[in-house]
């Protein structure tokens, strides 16, 4: 089980990327984390595609959101989770990080995706079809690591 600390610094940074960063005392690595956080947020048009999204009106989210910035967005998210959790001492066990550095390729290639890909019919634009990139990251990422940790052993 992970250390109650390092849980802790992992839920800031879910809430608000680069918070762990400044709880672990890595001042400098939090600020540029939440300088590259709110940056990309409002070149991307993220917070406006949030709520349009939240309101089910996806077409508009698409239409708002600006790919070319939002595409960052994942592997900055994931990349300062692990850095906060790593730093405040989880992640011991060997590739720890790969269901994070997965679940940020797989979150960012459906965000590629999104504004055409329908599930069941339904579009489901850049946050939720995002989303969903989630939980294949974590199914490979732990795959992974598992056969890599049977491989070393």
């Amino acid at each position: 089980m992970a250390d109650k600390g390092a849980v802790e610094k992992l839920l800031w940074s879910i809430a608000f990327p680069g918070f762990g960063q400044l709880l672990n005392k890595k001042y400098f690595k939090g600020i540029m984390v939440i300088f590259l956080e709110i940056l990309i947020n409002l070149q991307g048009h993220l917070n406006n595609v949030v709520v349009l999204s939240y309101h089910g009106k996806i077409e508009q989210a698409i239409q708002q959101a600006d790919y070319q910035w939002i595409l960052f967005y994942p592997c900055v998210y994931f990349f300062a989770m692990w850095d906060a959790y790593k730093d405040a001492g989880g992640g011991k066990r060997p590739f720890s990080f790969l269901p994070f550095v997965f679940s940020a390729y797989f979150v960012t290639l459906a965000c590629m995706f999104s504004a055409k890909v329908t599930l069941f019919g339904v579009l489901l634009g850049p946050i939720w079809f995002s989303a969903l990139g989630i939980i294949p990251g974590l199914i490979v990422g732990f795959l992974l690591q598992r056969m890599m940790l049977k491989t070393t052993s």
